[in-house]
């Protein structure tokens, strides 16, 4: 590495101050556990605990912790959401002391400011509005700790799941117009990334905290989990491909060459995220291809302790491996902050037909490798089943 090559690319480059690695770090948890719990209970949970054959104890008390844990993730959302929205103050105009910002009074302020020359809508009216909605989201997430409410769990979830949505959503409609098609791209690919990642990290946590449950289950618990973790596969395996193309947007967008990745602030914070993803992508390829597989196979043999040995202490082993890693990818957020091209000096990215091109053809061939990996899981499921499966 050339030291002084990477000494005057980062010159430019200001790491964050600690209160914003603890706000965006903090907000972007809250999000997941919002986000990411309700859409997971709404593919996963809730058909599978909806289906005949699980009707009973186990359903009953992964209701009663998939309730809790919602609830939890609306206390969480809304402290979180009111220190991210005192850092977006002590980052505006001249900036202030973040524990200025904290005040109530200045937050009131600062939404009610007038709108800047030339933009269509007041910053402070959109944070206005968002943090309306995450009030509302937070409320009917945390109305679950009442035990009359819980007997509606489902109908909750499903209000939240649009709600905690619109959160992200209208944080990042634009003051002023996009002056191009490139800035209308970067808001819907920097939305999808956050979406798509806080629901595969949150769908991650949520089920970890189920398996929790496990010394509360009967021995035939084993057949609602296989369902559990074949649901939520499906819905990571998309949260992967839409994080992969996302992020290959965003990191051409910032990224100028690849050099830049070691030689600038901003690519040395990013290539650690790339390769905490990719620890990500690794687990949930093992998922794929070894456990998957075993626990299909368990399934189609009625072996309930196998069954249950994999999907309740194997499985969930790798998980808590997979949301260690995803709270790290959260850690290293802030300070994935500017660009890669402006501390190297290099010109701005700008689209082209080529690119769109370059960019539907990785898309297609993520499309494929995804079609081929779940091929190849099912053809090992299909293996003759051994001992000890």
């Amino acid at each position: 590495m050339d030291h002084a090559l990477l000494a005057a690319n980062t010159a430019a480059y200001a790491m964050p101050q600690s209160w914003r690695l603890l706000t965006k770090t903090g907000y972007f948890l809250g999000l997941s556990g919002a986000i990411g719990a309700t859409v997971t209970y709404a593919t996963t949970v809730r058909p599978a605990l909806r289906a005949a054959e699980t009707e009973g104890r186990n359903a009953e008390v992964l209701r009663s912790r998939s309730a809790t844990y919602l609830a939890w993730t609306g206390v969480v959302l809304l402290i979180a959401g009111y220190f991210q929205l005192a850092a977006r103050l002590a980052r505006a105009g001249k900036g202030m002391p973040f524990g200025d910002a904290l005040a109530p009074g200045r937050l009131w302020d600062y939404l009610q400011a007038p709108a800047a020359k030339g933009a269509w809508i007041a910053q402070g009216t959109v944070y206005l509005v968002q943090n309306a909605v995450l009030l509302v989201t937070a409320a009917v997430l945390a109305a679950l700790f009442v035990p009359a409410v819980r007997r509606h769990a489902d109908a909750v979830a499903l209000t939240a799941l649009p709600l905690a949505l619109a959160v992200t959503l209208i944080a990042a409609v634009p003051a002023t117009k996009p002056v191009d098609l490139d800035k209308w791209l970067d808001l819907a690919f920097d939305q999808t990334h956050i979406v798509s990642g806080t629901v595969w990290l949150g769908g991650l946590a949520l089920l970890v905290a189920l398996a929790g449950t496990r010394g509360r289950l009967g021995d035939d618990a084993g057949l609602l989990w296989a369902e559990l973790w074949r649901r939520f596969s499906l819905v990571a395996m998309v949260c992967v491909g839409a994080v992969t193309v996302s992020g290959l947007w965003l990191s051409w967008k910032h990224v100028g060459a690849i050099s830049q990745l070691w030689t600038t602030g901003y690519g040395i914070a990013l290539l650690v995220k790339i390769l905490l993803v990719a620890g990500l992508v690794t687990a949930g390829a093992f998922n794929q291809f070894w456990l998957m597989p075993r626990i299909a196979r368990a399934r189609r043999a009625d072996d309930t302790s196998s069954l249950l040995h994999l999907t309740l202490r194997h499985f969930p082993k790798v998980v808590w491996g997979e949301v260690v890693l995803g709270v790290a990818v959260l850690v290293v957020l802030p300070f994935i902050a500017g660009s890669a091209r402006t501390e190297a000096g290099s010109a701005k990215a700008v689209s082209s037909g080529g690119v769109f091109a370059a960019g539907a053809a990785l898309a297609l061939m993520l499309a494929v490798s995804f079609y081929a990996t779940a091929k190849a899981a099912e053809a090992l499921s299909r293996r003759p089943v051994a001992a000890g499966v």
